[in-house]
């Protein structure tokens, strides 16, 4: 194991109270700044469009340096996924060439991965991920990054302890999602949290200024309850010593902000640097790294200077010594001229990561299948068995009551289930972190309340660590996925009377676009219960979870297995002539069609669709029987049966399937109206026997024996 760069040497050199051993690891600070800006102007040249967010990625470089290399952090750089070590979240992904130059010298990965970035076949892109190793998020500049910094805070105050570092620019601090984050860090005295500001008064359209005045941030955050620092970010001294008092420094219960004025591009020598990004010519770059190269051969000069005069006497001769076992940590060679030393490569793949979680299988509840249960108390009840484990974590956003999560998991222990109030992104944020780090996350709120932004970007990390996995020569290695599920409430028409923006008709087909994430829409206690098992398995991904808010009868038996991808057929005989699928509440609607159905003769198969499953569509496609979908929703079955007809090249006739659900006349999305569930579906045609006159209009003999009886349906 490699601890952090100048990390426990850094601590002694910084407890001594002698003034030149503080002006010497300045001045060792000043070098490596060459080192890492001559290395990031290095991937400008190689760049597949020869660019670089030059603007950001300078003006990070002194807060950046000084941290990585000042004394601050404990990592492994070997494996960087266990537990206990500090992590670094680089909020402001456009830094990313910055952090790459750092993270290739002290040895995350080999400095060749510098050379043709954001190129196809580069792990390095324009922002960091997972892909990359060392870096446990996929960011970029939508001021997410320090929400997930806040979550890796909440697990660094469990044993074993760690701190949270985090860089977010001013131009993220317009985003909301980072007010979320800094309200709920404050009141929740994460004093583990250290956030430094890259306050460089500028943005992508005008990199002088930011586009409305922004107030005194470091008033600003004390008013959350912060401790706050301002420091000039053009020099070292003010930003070692805010580091300084986090680090080492007695902690208060209130997490820490560093404001780091400067301005963007700062460090650079010609203004064309200080653009938020620039495509370089090779003559300039050949210019500015020139001039780099001699600025840091005056520092290196200066430090030899100070080296001699403290080879002078015996007493200094100690700090003298000191301090080249400091620029050796720092990744300099003393035997060359203090030359840069880059590597080598420390991170290995880490281990599989065993996800299962371990529960008591007798300890969970068993159902009646005379009775009706909410989802909520079907949860509750699961949760107060798997949360023993203490991999289980939940996260709700004020309607725990509608989830039944934070009443289970904080009957085991209430530090595992937590409300961040109103503010759903950073609900979602704070579960990535605690899912990047190997927990079963569970979060709740709403469907229409999940933030979009949120979800694509963690989905984009949830990519890179497949990626990573998958990869001959990867950082990661199985087990490294996300297990994260958003337990989506009051779906389809479940919120009833709330109104419009409160409707979970549109989530379903929305969601459905986002890469990695797996859709399910629950009808049933049993298979609540069922679902929560197969869960806990690990290794299952992102999860949304849409679960009704009212009581239901139960559908399956003890026996039923949940296994994502499959559809299961709930009544059926020889002699049906129509096919009803839905899922959710609308389950228990068709079910009651069918029965009504039956009174008149007129046999109909029911099918129930949690998860698509393309088979079985495929299945009564081919058996040419009329098949009305049925949904509570804008189509989210019936738009993927398309789907899979054209994947596989099959076209059905329009006279043999039939729709009934949200869109409007024309077939467009709409939304919904408040009303009570009784209303909607009635009002949308959905109800039991509304469903049954659709199938009593629709209904008759098959085309053919052999398509009526010619399939053997999987249930």
């Amino acid at each position: 194991m490699k601890t952090g760069t100048l990390f426990a040497f850094g601590e002694a050199l910084l407890s001594q109270p002698h003034y030149l051993i503080r002006e010497g690891l300045l001045r060792l600070l000043a070098i490596k700044d060459s080192d890492i800006r001559l290395l990031t102007l290095s991937q400008s040249r190689t760049a597949v469009d020869n660019g670089l967010h030059a603007g950001g990625a300078f003006s990070a470089t002194i807060p950046m340096v000084a941290l990585f290399y000042g004394g601050f952090l404990s990592l492994d750089i070997e494996d960087p996924t266990r537990r206990g070590q500090d992590i670094f979240t680089l909020s402001k992904g456009h830094a990313v060439a910055t952090l790459a130059s750092i993270y290739a010298e002290i040895g995350y990965f080999d400095a060749t991965l510098l050379a043709h970035s954001r190129s196809h076949h580069s792990l390095l892109n324009g922002h960091p991920g997972p892909v990359l190793p060392g870096i446990h998020i996929a960011t970029g500049p939508m001021g997410q990054g320090i929400g997930v910094a806040q979550g890796f805070a909440i697990a660094g105050r469990t044993s074993p302890r760690f701190d949270s570092y985090a860089m977010v620019g001013d131009g993220e601090l317009q985003e909301g999602t980072c007010w979320e984050t800094i309200m709920y860090a404050g009141q929740s005295h994460l004093d583990n949290l250290c956030v430094l500001v890259d306050r460089n008064h500028g943005q992508l359209d005008v990199h002088n200024r930011t586009l409305f005045p922004m107030p005194e941030l470091d008033e600003v955050f004390r008013s959350f309850g912060w401790n706050a620092h301002s420091v000039d970010a053009t020099q070292y001294d003010g930003v070692v010593a805010a580091l300084e008092q986090f680090r080492y420094g007695p902690r208060n219960g209130k997490p820490t902000a560093i404001i780091c004025s400067t301005t963007k591009g700062y460090g650079a020598f010609s203004d064309f640097m200080n653009k938020h990004k620039v495509t370089t010519a090779e003559a300039l770059l050949d210019q500015e790294a020139e001039l780099q190269r001699a600025r840091r051969a005056e520092r290196v000069a200066e430090f030899q200077e100070l080296l001699v005069k403290l080879d002078d006497t015996q007493e200094d001769k100690r700090i003298a010594q000191l301090l080249r076992r400091a620029a050796k940590d720092t990744h300099l060679d003393e035997s060359n001229n203090f030359s840069q030393v880059i590597g080598p490569v420390l991170t290995r793949r880490a281990q599989v990561r065993l996800k299962a979680v371990q529960y008591d299988d007798a300890a969970l509840p068993r159902l009646d299948r005379g009775k009706q249960y909410t989802a909520a108390e079907i949860v509750t009840a699961a949760m107060k068995v798997f949360a023993r484990d203490r991999r289980v974590v939940s996260i709700d956003s004020d309607l725990a009551s509608t989830s039944g999560l934070e009443a289970g998991v904080a009957a085991v222990d209430q530090a595992r289930a937590l409300n961040v109030g109103v503010a759903e992104a950073n609900m979602m944020l704070i579960g990535e972190a605690m899912a990047a780090l190997g927990q079963q996350v569970w979060t709740s709120t709403f469907c229409p309340f999940f933030n979009w932004q949120v979800m694509r970007r963690i989905a984009v990390g949830q990519q890179e660590r497949f990626e990573a996995i998958a990869a001959t020569d990867g950082w990661l290695s199985e087990g490294h996925g996300l297990d994260l599920t958003f337990l989506a409430t009051a779906a389809n028409f479940e919120t009833r009377t709330n109104g419009a923006t409160h409707m979970g008709n549109d989530d379903i087909t929305t969601f459905d676009a986002v890469g990695h994430l797996k859709i399910i829409d629950v009808s049933c206690p049993q298979q609540m219960l069922s679902l929560m098992k197969w869960a806990m398995q690990g290794n299952k991904g992102l999860l949304y979870v849409r679960v009704m808010r009212t009581a239901s009868a139960v559908l399956y038996g003890p026996e039923y297995t949940f296994e994502f991808g499959t559809g299961h057929i709930l009544k059926q005989t020889e002699t049906d002539t129509v096919v009803l699928i839905s899922s959710g509440r609308g389950t228990h609607e068709a079910m009651e069609a069918a029965g009504l159905c039956a009174e008149q003769g007129v046999g109909v198969t029911v099918v129930d669709m949690p998860s698509i499953d393309e088979e079985l569509l495929l299945q009564l496609h081919r058996s040419r029987k009329k098949m009305i979908f049925a949904e509570q929703n804008n189509g989210y079955i019936w738009q993927n049966y398309l789907k899979v007809l054209y994947r596989h090249r099959e076209f059905h006739p329009s006279s043999t399937v039939f729709t009934v659900n949200t869109l409007d006349a024309h077939g467009k999305p709409q939304f919904i109206h408040s009303a009570t569930y009784e209303e909607l579906v009635e009002v949308f045609g959905l109800s039991g026997a509304a469903l049954a006159r659709k199938v009593l209009e629709v209904g008759g003999e098959p085309e053919s024996e052999e398509s009526s009886h010619g399939i053997a349906y999987r249930a």
